[in-house]
């Protein structure tokens, strides 16, 4: 691929390890946003304050509660999505859900989401990560 460019062997390979960095961000969001979406997704709904409270931080999990509702995930997906738009690989991403009824509803204690949400993902997370290396390898 870059064997046929022009410029020097140095230009070259300068110019592969900023292809070889795009991708994994591409990757790397990828991933990030498929395991948001899924733990959004999975999350039961009652008031859709449980659902909003999920939150994307970069470098620091997030330490409080948000007063926000949703109940059809569209608005906390838009907003997951934006916030994820500037990681890049190496960076240290978090996803969490501070309101103190979170742990008993991962543990089984609705009948929404009898399984939890983040289990349900973990258990994804090799199949996620596949997917996204599938769809950035062009």
């Amino acid at each position: 691929m870059f064997g046929s460019e022009n410029g020097s062997f140095s230009e070259q390979l300068e110019g592969f390890a900023e292809y070889a960095k795009a991708k994994a961000d591409e990757v790397f969001k990828s991933v990030v946003i498929q395991i948001g979406a899924s733990v959004i997704n999975l999350s039961p709904v009652d008031t859709g304050r449980f659902l909003a409270n999920w939150q994307f931080t970069i470098g620091a999990p997030a330490n409080t509660s948000l007063d926000e509702t949703d109940q059809d995930s569209s608005k906390t997906l838009a907003r997951f999505v934006s916030e994820v738009r500037p990681l890049t690989y190496g960076q240290t991403a978090y996803i969490v859900n501070n309101l103190v009824y979170g742990i008993p509803l991962e543990h089984g204690h609705s009948r929404q989401a009898p399984a939890g949400m983040v289990k349900i993902t973990l258990a994804r997370f090799q199949e996620i990560v596949n997917k996204a290396l599938e769809e950035h390898s062009q």
